[in-house]
């Protein structure tokens, strides 16, 4: 299958590194015009940096932004006026008593999860719609699915993706715009390697401690790995693509058999 994005606009929030980066990279090589998101310049600057010699002539913007607040999603109105693929990737992670975790922490959880995506899609949506074209993704999680004990805050909100993506899509019905969330499995990146070394013995080589917490935390996993970002960005890039026009309204699986169940 060959996709091509020539043409098209896409923003990433979160791109700077890990998933983000690999979706951000996956799109610019299928010809996309692809903003990289950040709130510090200096990441920002690298990251784009890093990106365009990974991909020689990638097209890419700039967008140095904190999402998470109104006056942010201003600033990037200001750099974007428009986009055709919106990738809600922005979230932040971490294991916790879910005793111990108080008012503060929970707002913050959806704040920046939940909240950031949907004054993005707020704001992108109706171009697409009156434009007739248009793809705005969650990132979600299985966690969304399968609430893990020491991370019940942020499947909260994983799970408040789904029933946004669902929402949105049925109000962008027949509009020529699909919305849907991808639901990532155990996926290694800087954040999730510091996070497994939280929970099993830090002086474990990493393909030992990788092992030790997929069978201990995430015994379900039937690739009884960690996922590969890129792989992720695969199936973002094909949700992106003319050919993914009739997906919409969906959770789409990419959890390494995490999920025990058919549908999610």
């Amino acid at each position: 299958m060959h996709i091509d994005l020539t043409g098209r606009t896409a923003l990433v929030t979160g791109s700077t590194q890990g998933i983000g980066a690999a979706i951000t990279k996956e799109l610019a090589r299928a010809g996309a015009r692809v903003a990289v998101n950040g709130r510090g310049e200096q990441r920002v600057e690298e990251a784009v940096d890093r990106l365009t010699r990974e991909v020689p002539g990638a097209d890419l913007v700039p967008a140095v932004a904190d999402v998470s607040t109104e006056e942010g999603a201003g600033r990037l109105a200001e750099v974007l006026p428009q986009v055709d693929i919106l990738v809600n990737n922005l979230g932040v992670f971490g294991s916790a008593d879910p005793l111990e975790i108080d008012d503060a922490e929970w707002r913050r959880y959806f704040e920046v999860n939940v909240l950031a995506a949907v004054r993005l899609t707020r704001m992108y949506l109706p171009s697409m719609t009156e434009r007739g074209w248009g793809r705005v993704q969650y990132i979600a999680s299985d966690s969304a699915v399968v609430v893990p004990a020491e991370m019940i805050h942020y499947g909260m909100t994983k799970t408040s993706l789904l029933a946004v993506s669902r929402g949105f899509a049925k109000k962008a019905a027949g509009t020529g715009v699909t919305v849907n969330s991808v639901i990532a499995g155990p996926t290694r990146t800087g954040g999730v390697e510091d996070f497994v070394y939280g929970l099993v013995d830090r002086s474990l080589p990493w393909e030992q401690a990788q092992r030790v917490f997929m069978r201990e935390y995430r015994p379900q996993s039937l690739l009884q790995r960690l996922i590969e970002p890129e792989e992720i960005a695969h199936m973002v890039v094909y949700l992106s693509s003319p050919q993914a026009s009739a997906t919409t309204g969906g959770a789409l699986r990419v959890d390494g058999g995490y999920v025990d169940a058919i549908l999610p």
